[in-house]
């Protein structure tokens, strides 16, 4: 029996018709009968796309590219290429995302014999490495004809040395189309820590390194296809010129498209929906934005296979404060799941996730999966370059509706492209160095594996269960309540040893 004292359900909490974000409300604890270990993340992303982390990155120009698509799903989520860029461009990053090979590096750098050691101390100053493969021309289009490694340049004085004069010549290599199984049996047999894979002709096509064979050998809750190639998505927009990108997307096997606009519920959409349900059926449709229930029940209608939720709570979004419209995060996902459930359609919780917390509230509140833009910006996976800034390390991070994006092709999400009055909805802003993406989001994961565990749901299926039978239970957090909850009272602390903090 359930008393007055152990909280309020979902439908009561909403019910009090005040718009509410995440830090707005606690989930109440429930018996715990399972370990940890026996929590299990895997959700539906689309109707038919399923993945063993609820995680999804934004398919924004400062967020995803192939690096972190890749990372995504070998990770278990996945991730959405932007289409801020050509459609050459995108495709050459889905394409990457569908053809990597676990422990194969597709596209390796590569220097010439005339270039310097100092240009290795530049490359692993920014990658990280210093075994380079070297080229007749420093292009992977020319014959592979050497390589150099820390071993040759850690202690060479003379920085200027040309890598002609310490590279080994004649490298062990193997062939175009060898297995990542024989691959190790090569650098196991020849004790080597690197080998190149080379074409007919000599050219260079992958590396594969011992570290990467040792440290990954296996990622098991990688987001596959039927023909074992990961799964990656790719943003698009409703106007026409997008049904040729759209076509060349599938081309090379991309999984799902986002319909990419911030005010989902337009006649533009229904008819893209219906373009690509009816030219590419085999492809899931993601649609949106939307936050209120009849916005869901037209893109349902449409053909949509999963609804992405959220206007304006993104860190980076000024949306509801230059145009009044948009709805607090906690109560778009509450009210597009309920739509969403009844429907059978998943529901992806877009913005205002800045912590491992909310992503359990999301769910909590009938998300299926949870999109991360600033989250994830300041990984290393993430496109562009890193500075320093009194000391510390930052990427830059921009909403789709700054500025520099717009110019870049952002409008296109805000049906604003051609329009003489630019209307700025977004900002630019930089995030601090999050680290690996293959440290920080199975640490995001495990975190969520804890929170389940103390509200005693095994899975997403049960979290869902729980929230629509009214097991699941809440309690709005006043100011005072959400500043108890952080660190408070202290002259001081020690930050904790935790990725991307």
């Amino acid at each position: 029996m359930i008393s007055s004292g152990d909280g309020i359900d979902g439908k009561t909490l909403f019910d009090l018709q005040s718009g509410l974000t995440y830090d707005d409300f606690i989930l109440l604890p429930d018996h715990i009968s399972f370990g940890v270990d026996e929590v299990d993340l895997a959700t539906n992303f689309t109707r038919e796309i399923r993945l063993n982390l609820p995680f999804v990155s934004s398919p924004m120009d400062t967020v995803t590219e192939s690096d972190m698509a890749i990372s995504m799903a070998l990770l278990g989520g996945i991730g959405i290429v932007h289409y801020n860029n050509t459609i050459q461009e995108q495709v050459r990053h889905v394409e990457r995302a569908k053809r990597f090979e676990n422990g194969f590096i597709t596209e390796p750098v590569v220097l010439g014999p005339e270039n310097r050691v100092r240009d290795v101390d530049q490359i692993k100053a920014k990658y990280g490495f210093s075994s380079i493969p070297i080229t007749e021309d420093g292009t992977r289009a020319t014959k592979l004809i050497g390589i150099v490694t820390g071993r040759d340049t850690d202690f060479e004085p003379n920085r200027d040395l040309p890598l002609r004069d310490l590279m080994t010549r004649d490298p062990v290599t193997a062939p175009k189309g060898i297995s990542l199984h024989e691959a190790n049996e090569v650098l196991r047999r020849t004790k080597k820590g690197k080998l190149p894979i080379v074409d007919k002709a000599g050219r260079i096509v992958a590396l594969v390194c011992r570290r990467d064979l040792v440290t990954n050998e296996e990622y098991p809750l990688a987001s596959k296809d039927k023909l074992k190639r990961l799964r990656v998505g790719a943003a698009l927009s409703t106007h026409d010129e997008d049904r040729d990108r759209l076509a060349e997307l599938v081309r090379v096997g991309v999984d799902a498209v986002v319909i990419d606009s911030s005010q989902g519920d337009s006649i533009y959409q229904a008819e893209m929906i219906k373009y690509i349900k009816h030219r590419h059926p085999e492809v899931q449709v993601i649609a949106g934005n939307v936050v209120v229930e009849r916005q869901c029940r037209n893109l349902v209608a449409a053909g949509a296979d999963a609804l992405r939720v959220g206007m304006g709570p993104g860190s980076i979004c000024i949306t509801q404060d230059t145009v009044a419209v948009g709805r607090p995060q906690a109560s778009a996902v509450y009210y597009c799941a309920k739509a969403g459930r009844e429907a059978g359609v998943p529901i992806i919780a877009d913005g205002g996730i800045a912590s491992a917390a909310h992503i359990a509230k999301a769910l909590a509140l009938g998300a299926s999966t949870v999109m991360m833009g600033s989250l994830l910006a300041g990984t290393e996976e993430s496109p562009g370059e890193y500075f320093y800034d009194n000391g510390r390390r930052f990427k830059r991070y921009r909403g789709m509706a700054s500025p520099a994006a717009m110019r870049a092709g952002g409008a296109k999400r805000y049906f604003s492209e051609k329009d003489p009055i630019k209307v700025v909805q977004g900002v630019e802003g930089y995030v601090p160095d999050k680290g690996s993406l293959r440290t920080f989001l199975p640490y995001l994961a495990q975190c969520l594996r804890h929170g389940m565990q103390e509200i005693g749901c095994r899975t997403v299926a049960d979290l869902h269960d729980a929230l629509a039978s009214a097991r699941l239970r809440f309690e709005r957090r006043s100011a005072s309540a959400q500043r108890e909850g952080g660190v408070h009272s202290l002259s001081g602390y020690s930050n904790p040893q935790v990725p991307g903090v």
